[in-house]
Formats: structure tokens, C-alpha cells, sequence
């Protein structure tokens, strides 16, 4: 199977920037050590290191903010045939990154593309989820929600993660808690985490070869320009009786 031709695009939505370790980040890295495997190219993106505007619109200096890189990075969004969020989980939720890159995504989400659907259609959304305590299907569920929602497409087991147990403690990668060494490093013989990362990532990839192999969704049913032309296909109101 050849992937070569997909790019990838991580976003980490966690609130720690850098360069302090980011446990999100180590998870990532075990699947990009698969992309590497498969001559897969992606690249990272810490949103918090960039100053992205809160809102919903495309460029947050047309609404009185100052600065907003959020087009630049949207550029990279553009270019990916998968975005895969990363967040930490607090208080039972994704971070409030993760929730900004939700909205900002939203915010272009009524772009349309050359077929005249909306911008996300033809790519793969996925998730991964790291914390302590119990949230991470809590926080895929939302996620893949608004990744769907805006057009991107999820496939099987789209989303992979790993929580520790209950109360403070060690975090996924940590190597030391309490001047006590840790080895393995935490969550790093974990079956379940190793075994859905995997899932995760190669599902990701096929579905997006599928859609990059046949230029996407037909417009056949999906075409915003089209419906907004008078095109509305096999569409009619309900009888009134």
C-alpha cells in the first residue's frame, strides 16, 4: 500500500508551550513514527505557540482584534488530507485550544471547493486524547462531531488516547514521579493505547487514499453553488394534505 503521495497535518491543542514537554505531543509521536515507516510527510503545529484570535470568522483583524495567524495556519489545513487534533483532557473536556481550532475551523467551514461543496469535503479528520481520570471518549465524541459537521470525513476508530488512574499522578510518557524512575515510560506498554494508535493512523490514511485517488466526493447531491443555482436534484417539499 502507498500512502507517499498524503499529508498529514497534527494540531496540539495543548496549553503548555514551548519548549515544555507535552504529553499529547509523545503520543503523537507514535503515530508519526508509522507515517516516517510509510513515507507518509506531516507536520506538527502547537496552536498555542501561534496567536490565534478567538472567534468564527476567517480573519479575526477584520473584527478588531490585532493579530491573528489563523490564516496562515489555515493554509497548512488547506494543504492536508488529514488533520488529526491533539488535546489534553481537564476537567472532563478537550482543552480550550482545542475548542478555539474547533471554531476556527467552523469559521471557514462555509468555503466552498472547486466542485462547489463546502472546503472540508475530500478530507479525514481524527483525534487523540491524552489525560488523567476518566474523557477520552468524551472528548473524541465531540471532536469527531464538529469535524463531520464542517465536512471532514471520519472513518473506523478515528480516534486513540490514554488516561492514567484516578487522582494525580504520572502522565502519558512521564519518565519520573515523585524522584521515582519510571520504566517503561508511562503508558508506553499500554496494548490498548499502542493497538488503537495504529488502528487510528492507518485508517486515517486509507480513507484518505480513497478520497485522493478518486479527486474526492462526486457533486452529484453536495454542491452548495449548485443548490444555491436552482439545482436541488431529487429534492421536493412534502405534499401538504
Amino acid at each position: 500500500m502507498n500512502f507517499s503521495k498524503l499529508k498529514v497535518l497534527y494540531i496540539n491543542c495543548t496549553l503548555k508551550k514551548s519548549p515544555a514537554v507535552s504529553h499529547t505531543e509523545t503520543l503523537m509521536k507514535v503515530s508519526q513514527n508509522i507515517l516516517k515507516k510509510e513515507n507518509v510527510s506531516f507536520e506538527t503545529i502547537r496552536l498555542i505557540d501561534h496567536d490565534v484570535a478567538a472567534g468564527v470568522y476567517p480573519d479575526m483583524t477584520e473584527k478588531g482584534w490585532d493579530k491573528d495567524e489563523w490564516p496562515n495556519i489555515y493554509k497548512k489545513v488547506e494543504e492536508a488530507d488529514v488533520l488529526i487534533v491533539g488535546t489534553p483532557i481537564w476537567l472532563g473536556e478537550k482543552s480550550s485550544e482545542a475548542q478555539k481550532l474547533i471554531e476556527r475551523l467552523y469559521a471557514m467551514s462555509g468555503e466552498t471547493n472547486d466542485k462547489g461543496q463546502y472546503i472540508y469535503y475530500g478530507k479525514v479528520g481524527g483525534c487523540m486524547v491524552t489525560g488523567n481520570e476518566d474523557g477520552v471518549k468524551h472528548c473524541a465524541m465531540g471532536i469527531l462531531y464538529a469535524l463531520q459537521h464542517v465536512g471532514y470525513s471520519i472513518p473506523p476508530q478515528a480516534d486513540c488516547g490514554w488516561i492514567g488512574e484516578v487522582g494525580p499522578g504520572p502522565s502519558y510518557g512521564d519518565t519520573e514521579w515523585k524522584d521515582k524512575s519510571i520504566e517503561p515510560p508511562v503508558g508506553f506498554d499500554s496494548e490498548f493505547t499502542n493497538r488503537n494508535t495504529t488502528f487510528m493512523t492507518y485508517n486515517l490514511l486509507h480513507l484518505a487514499k480513497l478520497l485522493k485517488d478518486n479527486n474526492g466526493y462526486s457533486n452529484y447531491g453536495n454542491s452548495r453553488e449548485a443548490w444555491d443555482s436552482g439545482t436541488h436534484w431529487s429534492f421536493e417539499n412534502p405534499e401538504y394534505r
